[in-house]
């Protein structure tokens, strides 16, 4: 279980600023998001970068109830 922030487009998308979602793993911790969240979400997220703890995730990163996973959508800027 962790702690899913979602920014900018993907907190739209999620209709949420966070959620805490079951799993032990990030990949299942976000493919739980997608379950919950829907198509919308689900086609936003391959677009975004997944951040556990402030840090890059790999699916297979074990999480816990106090980690924080990160949905960051791409950023523009000039």
């Amino acid at each position: 279980m962790a702690t899913v922030l979602f920014f900018g487009p993907a907190r739209d998308a999620a209709g949420a600023r966070s959620a805490i979602v079951e799993g032990t793993c990030v990949g299942e911790v976000v493919a739980a998001t997608v379950t919950r969240f829907g198509e919308q979400f689900a086609q936003l997220l391959p677009t975004c970068r997944v951040w556990l703890n402030g840090d890059p995730a790999t699916p297979d990163a074990p999480v816990g109830i106090e980690d924080e996973i990160a949905v960051l959508p791409p950023v523009s800027g000039g």
